[in-house]
């Protein structure tokens, strides 16, 4: 008699390969089969609790616009700005913890030494810089030496006198009503800023607040994205292991190591086998991905005769397409150049183009892989007779997680990373991948690689 918790356990295994965990999953007693239900239950708490934090850590990430990081801004702002106004030091400090600590975020100088630099910090209440968060306005030190005959006390003040600096503008940096830190413009001239427009300072405060705090947060976002990079390495690696287990115990059941398993069982087991393999296939990719954004994508590149390299591809994937009872064809010239590439890498590229052909097309149709020399490079395509990609869709199709509107013929998984990381593999050998697609009649993916020749041996 089969066991009733296997179904129970095959439902779970479906519903966390679709990223729902809020299944139930026996894991009572001692024998095999409740190990196995204990080893899911711990899968299904991690998984329910690192993708839940990656997609939180991802989400954040997707809202970062173009732009530049506060360095470069303030960087920008030193060099650009001495023809508006006067300075030798320009210093920024944020608003931390709250609002009570002053912390120095940048500074840049033509004096030989800084004295204040990144990370200095000061607590707000009682200091000078209270007053002039209090009232919204500017301040100015018109010789920075008597000031601090008057304030010994200021060590801020010791420090750029220090530096040489000898008078002093201190503008408030406000975005939408809320105080977000200061501007210190400082010149080795005492009465530097007696007769200047404060008016101007004002102005240019402004501006500068909305773009430091966009720098700022930007900067922050690009953090996290490092974080959430690392995360996804580490995530994926722990994932990895549990399943790599459940399916080990599966693996005994159908191989029988473990006794006779009638056949309702089998078929469960199977279903839940093929469900690991699909979640490992995604955690695979998730590490691909990590890898790719962190910059850790290495090419081992080597000289490559395309055309017998083609013919690989060709008979290593004309039995997926005939099991679905399609045509895959190879077309190209009698002579192809040899190429200089990572063929481990452009494999996996072709492998992901043809399989999500197939994926997409009927049976009794054909899918052409196709290479022709186009300039300075070769251009590789996998043609299909498919169902074609709505226009307003193509323009996700290279973006992580992205699907579109057209389902698999067959009823086959994707992660929605395939293209993504077959993008950042093809620009990572110079070259650029694109489709062409109508719906209907089918698509064609494009992807043209550079010819790099490698010195004779």
């Amino acid at each position: 008699m089969a066991d009733p918790r296997i179904p129970q356990y095959s439902t779970a295994a479906d519903a966390m390969k679709e990223g729902r965990f809020d299944v139930e999953i026996p894991a009572e007693g001692d024998d095999e089969i409740a190990r196995l239900g204990r080893a899911l239950v711990e899968l299904k708490q991690t998984l329910a609790t690192k993708f839940t934090e990656f997609h939180s850590l991802l989400d954040v990430t997707k809202q970062i616009n173009a732009g530049l990081v506060l360095d470069e801004i303030l960087n920008h702002v030193f060099e650009s700005f001495q023809s508006l106004i006067p300075y030798h030091r320009i210093g920024c400090s944020l608003l931390e913890e709250d609002g009570t600590i002053v912390r120095a975020r940048w500074a840049r100088s033509m004096a030989p030494e800084l004295r204040i630099s990144e990370g200095y910090s000061a607590p707000l209440k009682g200091s000078s810089l209270e007053d002039i968060i209090r009232t919204g306005k500017p301040r100015i030190i018109n010789d920075l030496e008597e000031y601090l005959r008057e304030h010994p006390a200021s060590d801020s003040t010791a420090r750029i006198v220090g530096e040489g600096m000898r008078s002093n503008l201190t503008c408030p940096l406000i975005v939408s009503g809320k105080p977000i830190g200061f501007m210190f413009f400082s010149s080795m001239e005492t009465r530097k800023y007696q007769n200047v427009h404060v008016e101007i300072f004002q102005q240019l405060a402004g501006q500068l607040a909305v773009i430091v705090e966009k720098g700022r947060l930007y900067q922050e976002l690009i953090e996290l994205n490092e974080l959430k990079n690392k995360f996804l390495g580490i995530a994926a690696h722990d994932l990895r292991s549990p399943i790599s287990i459940i399916k080990g115990y599966l693996g005994l059941f159908l191989e029988g190591i473990l006794g006779p398993v009638p056949a309702p069982q089998r078929d469960c087991m199977t279903r839940m086998n093929k469900a690991c393999e699909t979640m490992l296939a995604l955690i695979n990719d998730l590490l691909d991905v990590s890898s790719i954004e962190a910059g850790r994508l290495e090419l081992r590149t080597r000289e490559v005769d395309l055309a017998e390299y083609l013919r690989e591809c060709h008979t290593a994937n004309s039995i997926l397409a005939k099991a679905k009872s399609i045509d895959l064809k190879l077309e190209m010239p009698p002579a192809l150049p040899r190429m200089t590439m990572d063929p481990d890498r452009i494999q996996q590229v072709l492998n992901n183009l043809i399989t999500n052909a197939i994926k997409f097309s009927y049976p009794e149709t054909t899918i052409r892989l196709r290479a022709k020399t186009v300039g300075d490079g070769v251009e590789i395509s996998v043609e299909d007779q498919g169902q074609g990609i709505p226009l307003e869709e193509i323009s996700n199709l290279f973006r992580e997680f992205s699907r579109t509107s057209v389902r698999s013929t067959a009823g086959e998984k994707s992660t929605g990373l395939g293209l993504a990381i077959a993008k950042r593999i093809v620009e990572a050998h110079g070259g650029r991948i694109w489709v062409e697609s109508e719906v209907g009649k089918g698509s064609a993916f494009r992807f043209v690689l550079p010819v790099k020749v490698a010195p004779q041996s």
